[in-house]
């Protein structure tokens, strides 16, 4: 191993997992190349995003560099903003923290239980340009958008929001009749989303609550997708489907939404997990772990 090794933290929100640079106090630089093979889940340490923590240009506690398991970066990612938010509490001691993203800035709030964050994630964006799609619509509740034949598509007319990130939500009945991990990757990629966009699949089971399936853009099927399930909440009151609050299951578990009627912003409350501490050596790709975990102490990336 090389001389310098470089330290990380491996942490979950509700099963989204990331891997953590601490970077404000010396450069953490990885290539596309190296993002995939360290976030690869066979013989890599196995995550959905990388998050770089760096000095905040703007005077916020940090800024949160966001890259995808496909080594692309990103704008935003709720599940991630609540695991550095809980870090930064953590590190001062406050019951607050401003988090600067490519998205815009972030405040992350304690909930009196150390796991549990609320991320304020700010407004929806509903306009067609800054979604983005690829062509105008004037109500963004429900696009002219679908897949499979003309008189019998498996899915169609989405609601359409950006969070931060591009988000398409199609309503439907049962959940486990659409192989999501097919249809997925179609609609990632559709023509209509120039930026490409993240999917979900959501069912209102009632009034305040809804349950959701995630293609992440990037990423693939995920156990939890914070901007998504913001997104999903927003879309669902906004067509009346429920009220301002709802919880949002996802496979890895519920994250509470409301998206505030005085200023409109969305709130997400979820839990955060620490699974383990570890050194990355950045010529080799091999990395050890440092604290207990369920992974053999060293594994090499093939």
């Amino acid at each position: 191993m090389s001389e310098r090794r470089i330290p990380f933290l491996k942490m979950n929100g509700l099963g989204n997992d990331f891997v953590v640079w601490d970077a404000r106090e010396a450069p953490v630089r990885l290539d596309r190349q190296a993002i995939r093979r360290i976030g690869a889940r066979d013989g890599g340490i196995g995550f959905d995003q990388m998050i770089t923590v760096e000095r905040s240009p703007g005077g916020a506690d940090a800024f949160m560099r966001i890259h995808n398991r496909d080594g692309g970066e990103v704008d935003a990612c709720g599940n991630a903003t609540r695991c550095i938010g809980r870090l930064l509490m953590e590190e001062s001691g406050n019951a607050a923290a401003t988090i600067e993203t490519n998205a815009g800035l972030l405040k992350a709030s304690a909930t009196g239980d150390a796991r549990r964050v609320t991320v304020d994630m700010g407004r929806p964006r509903f306009a067609w340009n800054e979604i983005p799609l690829a062509e105008e619509f004037h109500d963004t509740r429900a696009i002219e958008l679908q897949i499979g034949p003309i008189d019998a598509p498996i899915l169609h007319t989405p609601s359409v929001v950006n969070v931060g990130n591009p988000h398409a939500i199609f309503w439907v009945r049962d959940l486990d009749a659409y192989d999501l991990s097919r249809i997925g990757p179609m609609l990632e990629n559709h023509p209509m989303f120039p930026e490409r966009a993240n999917i979900s699949l959501a069912h209102v089971l009632s009034g305040d609550e809804v349950e959701v399936r995630v293609w992440e853009r990037g990423v693939g099927l995920t156990q939890a997708c914070g901007t998504a399930a913001c997104a999903v909440g927003v879309a669902a009151a906004r067509d009346r489907r429920t009220g301002r609050k709802v919880r949002v299951h996802l496979p890895g578990g519920p994250l509470d939404i409301e998206w505030r009627e005085s200023d409109d912003h969305i709130l997400m409350t979820g839990d955060t997990e620490v699974e383990f501490e570890g050194l990355l050596d950045p010529e080799t790709l091999t990395f050890e772990k440092t604290a207990p975990g369920d992974r053999p102490i060293l594994e090499v990336v093939r």
